[in-house]
This record gives structure tokens, C-alpha cells and sequence, in this order.
């Protein structure tokens, strides 16, 4: 009898996988979905597992078979169903197959008995949650192609499960991506050759490939080819906050076992206008319709017009999935010398002793870099806002986090002499980063003003490190001011606006901001005592919203945003792409 643990890094990396919508291919597959009235769940997992052939020597190589859950429940306040779940794990279809064997950091939750596996659980949260881990390997005696089906069942009381079966089969293609030796440090305008290749080492032939190419919004491949479908430009969008476009480029063929295949004529990757920090990633799997669909993740495609990318052989030595898809990705880091001018616009209002007044203050990017951490997924920049005097804040943003004068801790959110607001990872060529604040007057103070100064995370080190131009890094937010004429507020426009009393953070009646269309929410609020910035979450180029939330620190975070940063990180971990790096911090401490 053994026993296994349900894996709760699973539970917060299927989730995040299925958030970011960045599931690698051959990864999470599921039943259809369940029509019930309440709850209804649905099982899932890799919708086929390829196993190493039994060896000559030497014990068999082991795969890991994931199991999941899907709650589709979508209040983010829920936890889900509450009470006990079993579910039951069928492996009499694969027996003389594959052998299975617990996963490493195993617990007590699940009892395998001969073929069948039962765990024991409580509750389903909200969305995509682990199961268990289950080691396969091929059974002595099993021949290359055997295959078999795993079946998974559910039940809970007042609840439905969708079962979800995945076949294992022994053998396959191992596609491997290798590295190709590029340039990393380059200049806007440099275009360099990207010879793909990549070899098979399983024991089959794989039936036509896929090539996936994904790249941030500071590079660019200008071939479009026949048998390429792209997905527009990385970061088109204001609300895109990954900025990333993809090509999949399907090549026919039968790619054989131990061979070496590269690029007829090696594709170009060139470095923008808009390029600073950016990633080129680039990865292979057996072409399939499942296998598009997947990498597609739901976006739209357009088909290249120019000529077929084609393959040729570099070196000699039925479909099937691949044999170890953690090697099918390679991926390069770009630094690109280039500048983003960043210019913080104030505002000016008026209003009489007692009245509440709306005030967008904020700051854009005029270019001509893009500016993304993606690796790290640290904030870009910070907006620090102070509070002019005679007024108090009763509704600020949710990204920006009320600190004292000298820019320490403070628990009370509201009412704070000063405000720190993230940018998110991202900060693209032209996004407007609008952050309405609302204001008492206590104390009509004739032309009182405070600084709105856009600068670094890092309150000790203030200068942003791709912004030379420092000259419209500051402008003012003036409060009945002497004259109520276009009196500049400093950087490169001003917003403003009035209100009457108990405005709400969205009101702008009465009133002008700063340029229409802006866009982009900043991030979340970190703790000003330890490292005198905030932390970094939400999407560029939304305005952010007011609230009249008066809790601490937490109450400000932009938790979704965040959660939505982290999901990115851990999904494209999980096909081999993006991994958390410190590249930055040896500038902010």
C-alpha cells in the first residue's frame, strides 16, 4: 500500500497557468465541461503522457502524471466548495504498460491499492487545483507504441464530477530546442539571424512540427511566412500588459529519431525603436490541431503572406506525445541601448473651505522604449504625490499607498501627507497613467501646491535608470491657485478637475484631466518603512480608481493585477520561459 500527497504547488501553478493563459502545449487537458445546476466540477490533466522505453540497463525513467480539478466558480471571495471529496484513480487500463510509483514529497492523502489509487480530500477551491502527482514508468516487457488509458472519478456530497481519462502510451519523439548564440546586447535597428534547430532525441519519428515564436513588444520578426500565423503587435493593445506577439509557423514532414533539423534559411529578430529590456523565446513540439490550439491560447491569427519557412537536415544518427516537453524551449534576454522619456503632469482645482475636489495627476511615457520587467516582474516606476496644504485625501487610488512626509509606513491609508503609486512591469511607448485623487479642503490655502514627481521604485535612489531627461520628471498639484488661468503645473501637460462634496474617485464633472483615453492602473502598495517603495503589480496604461477604503497597507494592494503578474511568471517557468531574475537589483540596493 502507498500513500501520496496532494501537491499544493500545483494547485497555485495550475491556477496561475490557466490565469495568464499561457499553458505550454501537451500540458492540462480536461473533460467537457459539466452541465449542472450546483456544484459541478470537472477533472483533468495532460491529455497524453509519453513514457521513456524500458531500458536495456539500468531502472526505468520516470514521468510525473498531474491530476487536476476545475471549480468554476469565479467569486474571488469564495472558497469554494467546503466538505469531503474522493477521488478514485483507474490504472487497470495500463497495466503491462507502465508501473506506478509514488511522487517524491509524498504525504498521506492518497492509498494506492493494486490498480487503483483513492484520495482523500477537503474542498474544491475556485478554479484549477492539483490533485495528486503520480510517477509513471514503462513496465518491464512493454514494447515501443504499447498504450493505455488512466481513468479519474469523483464524488462529493451535493456534487457532480466530470470524469476525465489520458492515455499513457511507451515511446515517442523527444523534441529538443537548442540554443541559438545571439547577440545580447544590442542597439535599435540591429537584426540578427535566429537559426532554430532542433533535434529528436525519443524513439519515434514526430509527424510534422510546430514552432512556436513569442517575443516582447521591443522586437519584431519581419518575415511573414505562408505557413506562419501571427497574432498582431506585441503590446498593440493599452491594456496589454505582457506585451508579448506570438508566431506559429506548422512545417510539414517526418522529423526522425536522432536526427538534427534547422532553418533552410534562419529567420530574423530585429530590435525596435521601441526596445530596452525584451525576450525572444522559441519553442518546438509534433504539430497537431490540439498542439495549434493550445498555443494559440484562445488569440487571434492572421496567416504570413510571404514565403514557407522550411527545415532541413543538419545531422543523421504515429503521432505520440512528446517524451520530455521541459526541454522543448529555449529562450534569449535582450538588453537594448535606448531611452523612454517619462513626464509626470499635476493638476489644478479649486473649491471653497469644506468642499471635495477630484484631481488626476499622473505621468506618460513619450518613448521611444517600451519599459518592461517581465523577468522579474518588479514595477517600472513610481509616482510619489504630495499632499498640498490645507487639504486632506478621502479617496485615492487603489494602487497608491499613503506613507508619512519623509516617505515611512503609515497604517492609516487615508488622510496620509504623501502617496507612493506603482507602475506595474510594464510601461509601454505611449500609455498615460492617470491617478485620480479626491480632496478635502479644510483650510482654503491660496495657491498651495505639492510635487508629483514620477521617479524610480527606490525612494534612496530616485533617478530612472533609461530616463536621461530629468526635466519633466516633476510637476506641481495646485489648490486655489492665485491665478486660475493655463498656469503650467509643470512636466509636459496638466489635468484638473473639480467636484463638489463626497465627490467619488471616478468624478470629473466640471472639469479638464490631462489627455482623453489614458489608460493603465499602477500597482500594488509595498511597505515604504523597509524599502521606501512599493511593490509591483496591476496593468499599464489604465487610469486608476479612487477608493475611500481607510485600512492599512493590505486594503491598497492591487491583489488581482498582482496575482496576474505572478500567473505569467510561473506559467511561462513552466514551459521553460520566464524565470524570476534579480538583472535589477544590484541598482536598488
Amino acid at each position: 500500500m502507498t500513500r501520496l500527497h496532494p501537491r499544493a504547488a500545483l494547485r497555485r501553478t495550475a491556477g496561475g497557468l490557466a490565469a495568464a493563459g499561457l499553458l505550454a502545449a501537451g500540458s492540462l487537458a480536461a473533460g467537457a465541461p459539466a452541465q449542472a445546476d450546483s456544484p459541478a466540477f470537472t477533472l483533468g490533466g495532460p491529455a497524453e503522457t509519453a513514457l521513456h522505453p524500458y531500458p536495456a540497463s539500468g531502472s526505468p525513467q520516470k514521468t510525473s502524471l498531474a491530476l487536476t480539478v476545475s471549480n468554476p466558480d469565479e467569486d474571488e471571495e469564495s472558497y469554494g466548495y467546503e466538505g469531503e471529496v474522493t477521488y478514485t484513480v483507474d490504472f487497470s487500463g495500463i497495466a503491462g504498460v507502465a508501473v506506478v510509483s509514488p511522487a517524491e514529497d509524498t504525504g498521506a492523502d492518497c492509498t494506492v491499492t493494486g490498480t487503483t489509487a483513492v484520495c482523500h480530500d477537503y474542498g474544491v477551491y475556485p478554479g484549477l487545483s492539483g490533485i495528486a502527482d503520480f510517477g509513471l514508468a514503462a513496465a518491464k516487457g512493454s514494447t515501443d507504441g504499447a498504450s493505455g488509458t488512466i481513468r479519474v472519478t469523483g464524488e462529493a456530497e451535493g456534487a457532480t464530477f466530470v470524469p476525465f481519462s489520458t492515455k499513457v502510451v511507451v515511446g515517442g519523439p523527444d523534441l529538443v530546442m537548442e540554443q541559438i548564440p545571439f547577440d545580447r546586447e544590442t542597439k535599435p535597428g540591429d537584426v540578427q539571424p535566429a537559426p532554430v534547430t532542433f533535434t529528436n532525441k525519443g524513439s519515434r519519428a514526430a509527424d510534422g512540427v510546430l514552432l512556436t515564436l513569442m517575443y516582447s513588444r521591443g522586437l519584431d520578426i519581419p518575415e511573414r511566412y505562408a505557413n506562419c500565423e501571427y497574432d498582431g503587435e506585441a503590446g498593440e493593445e493599452p491594456q496589454d500588459a505582457f506585451a508579448w506577439s506570438t508566431a506559429l509557423c506548422s512545417v510539414e514532414g517526418s522529423y526522425e529519431p536522432g536526427a538534427t533539423y534547422t532553418l533552410a534559411v534562419p529567420l530574423s529578430v530585429r530590435a525596435t525603436e521601441r526596445a530596452y529590456y525584451d525576450t525572444f523565446v522559441y519553442r518546438i513540439h509534433e504539430d497537431s490541431a490540439a498542439q495549434r490550439s493550445a498555443q494559440r491560447a484562445g488569440a487571434p491569427f492572421a496567416r504570413g503572406a510571404g514565403p514557407e519557412l522550411t527545415l532541413k537536415k543538419v545531422t543523421s544518427s504515429a503521432r505520440s506525445a512528446d517524451l520530455d516537453p521541459w526541454n522543448n524551449q529555449q529562450e534569449a534576454d535582450f538588453r537594448t541601448e535606448n531611452t523612454a522619456d517619462f513626464a509626470a503632469y499635476g493638476a489644478k482645482a479649486e473649491g471653497a473651505e469644506g468642499a471635495t475636489v477630484t484631481a488626476e495627476v499622473g505621468y506618460r511615457n513619450k518613448g521611444p522604449a517600451w519599459i518592461g520587467y517581465i523577468r522579474s516582474g518588479e514595477a517600472v516606476a513610481t509616482l510619489d504625490v504630495t499632499v498640498p496644504a490645507g487639504a486632506e485625501v478621502t479617496g485615492k487610488p487603489d494602487s497608491c499607498q499613503g506613507v508619512t512626509a519623509a516617505g515611512r509606513y503609515r497604517e492609516k491609508q487615508l488622510g496620509a501627507p504623501r502617496y507612493f503609486c506603482d507602475s506595474s512591469m510594464t510601461v509601454r511607448d505611449g500609455a498615460d497613467i492617470a491617478l485620480p485623487f479626491q480632496l478635502k479642503i479644510n483650510e482654503v490655502v491660496p495657491g498651495a501646491s505639492g510635487a508629483v514627481t514620477v521617479r524610480n521604485t527606490w525612494l534612496s535612489e530616485p533617478a530612472l535608470p533609461f530616463d536621461p531627461d530629468t526635466s519633466d520628471n516633476t510637476a506641481q498639484l495646485v489648490l486655489n491657485a492665485a491665478d486660475t488661468g493655463s498656469e503650467d503645473t509643470g512636466g509636459t501637460s496638466e489635468g484638473a478637475s473639480t467636484g463638489t462634496e463626497g465627490a467619488t474617485g471616478g468624478d470629473t464633472s466640471g472639469s479638464t484631466s490631462g489627455t482623453s483615453g489614458a489608460s493603465g492602473t499602477s500597482g500594488s502598495s509595498g511597505d515604504a518603512a523597509t524599502s521606501g517603495s512599493t511593490t509591483a503589480s496591476g496593468t499599464s496604461g489604465t487610469s486608476g480608481s479612487a477608493s475611500t477604503d481607510s485600512g492599512g497597507i493590505l486594503a491598497s494592494t492591487g491583489s488581482a493585477a498582482l496575482m496576474a503578474t505572478a500567473a505569467a511568471a510561473v506559467a511561462l517557468a513552466a514551459g521553460g520561459v520566464l524565470y524570476a531574475t534579480n538583472r535589477r537589483r544590484a541598482q536598488q540596493i
